[in-house]
């Protein structure tokens, strides 16, 4: 019996939007205490249910708005559920935002900690790790610089370096990373694919049918946050082909 990885129960996800514009924060407070804000409420996902079995890679399919991001964010522990639970099995390497929780002020170096810290790594282990995240972002000298002066492409280089150090059980892709120049993004995908000869699980979000179709065994289809289709690869990317002409 194949064991299961990730199990999404039911799960929703509600954003409240602000129906009206707030100009500052004194003015936003004011309208708090008076009880004046009014929000408009989003249901981004609605009673979704999913089972992951250990080494499936299951690609998940929608047109933009339709839940994809926000399912990996709940499944990654960014994002916590409105309602519904989440069960995961094994270590997860998120390759979501990558380095959205750096500090600007920070250097490269301290980074790491922090970054490794909010991807649930302990500072033992970044310790050990250290040197290897360093080669592998190829930033040398620049780990010691604070990361405000850092390109958009070295802070990927760095995140991606941080979030691919452990032997992950789960990868969380979100689009295939265009990271730093050519040669860096060869140097990711390579290590992609080791991850994927382990028989690592994936959970994979793309709008490009022909990476979810070479990558994934099994897909789910969202839209306005729920499941419309699920199954085999091919069954389920015959549907969204028909639903995206």
């Amino acid at each position: 019996m194949a064991k299961i990885a990730v199990e999404v129960k039911q799960v929703s996800m509600r954003f409240n939007l602000s129906s009206q514009k707030v100009d500052n924060l004194k003015e936003y407070f004011i309208k708090l205490v008076r009880k004046e804000l009014k929000y408009k409420e989003f249901w981004a996902l609605k009673n979704v249910s999913i089972k992951v079995n250990k080494g499936d890679r299951l690609g998940i399919l929608g047109l933009n708005g339709a839940g994809k991001s926000t399912l990996l964010k709940i499944i990654a522990g960014v994002l916590k559920p409105t309602e519904g639970s989440i069960s995961v099995k094994g270590k997860i390497a998120p390759l979501l935002e990558l380095g959205a929780g750096f500090e600007p002020e920070y250097t490269g170096a301290e980074n790491i900690y922090l970054y490794g810290a909010v991807l649930g790594y302990s500072r033992d282990f970044i310790a050990e790790k250290y040197n290897e995240i360093i080669e592998f972002s190829e930033l040398g000298k620049f780990i010691e610089v604070p990361l405000k002066n850092y390109s958009s492409g070295m802070k990927s280089r760095l995140g991606f370096a941080i979030a691919t150090i452990v032997e992950p059980d789960i990868l969380i892709l979100d689009e295939v990373l265009a990271v730093g120049d050519a040669k860096f993004k060869k140097k990711c995908e390579a290590k992609i694919q080791s991850m994927f000869d382990k028989g690592v699980t994936v959970l994979f979000v793309s709008h490009s049918l022909p990476q979810v179709q070479k990558i994934c065994n099994k897909a789910i289809l969202l839209e306005r946050g729920e499941i419309v289709a699920q199954g085999g690869i091919e069954e389920v990317s015959a549907i969204y082909a028909e639903k995206t002409k």
